[in-house]
């Protein structure tokens, strides 16, 4: 007989009701260097060939991004990409819009702004979302006929 794994309260805080898809699609997101669009890791698993569905890859990424493990940014054409977040800590990030490239962001100044609002206002669980965006040093420097990736 098959012996299964037993998962950590963790992961099921992390991914909802547990599934084999679900852990698949939490540990490619893991292994997925920077941030990644739900259909750029649906293929990634595919060419893989790990019979994942798409709704389940945005599901996950979904449920990761409101459990505080995931980081959220859109790209310029609006597709939400995300980035796993291994510890609690929120972050920002400033994106290229030209390559992605992407950095942490010092967010201490946003995040006691945020607290201020919500202790000013009463209100209760606050959430903020603030996208940085530019262009790098690299691409800033790049001929404008170069092709950008």
């Amino acid at each position: 007989m098959a012996r299964t794994r037993q998962r950590t309260p963790n992961e099921v805080a992390l991914i909802g009701r547990h599934t084999q898809q679900r852990s698949v699609v939490l540990a490619a997101f893991i292994r997925a260097d920077g941030f990644v669009g739900a259909q750029a890791l649906h293929s990634q698993l595919a060419a893989d060939g790990t019979p994942v569905g798409l709704s389940t890859v945005y599901r996950t990424l979904t449920r990761l991004a409101d459990a505080g493990r995931a980081d959220l940014v859109r790209d310029p054409g609006g597709e939400r990409l995300f980035r796993y977040r291994p510890g609690p800590d929120h972050r920002h990030y400033l994106i290229c819009t030209e390559c992605g490239l992407n950095r942490p962001v010092d967010s201490g100044p946003i995040e006691d702004w945020a607290d201020g609002i919500a202790q000013d206002s009463g209100f209760a669980h606050v959430r903020h979302t603030v996208e940085l965006s530019g262009v790098c040093p690299d691409c800033g420097r790049a001929p404008a006929t170069a092709e950008r990736r």
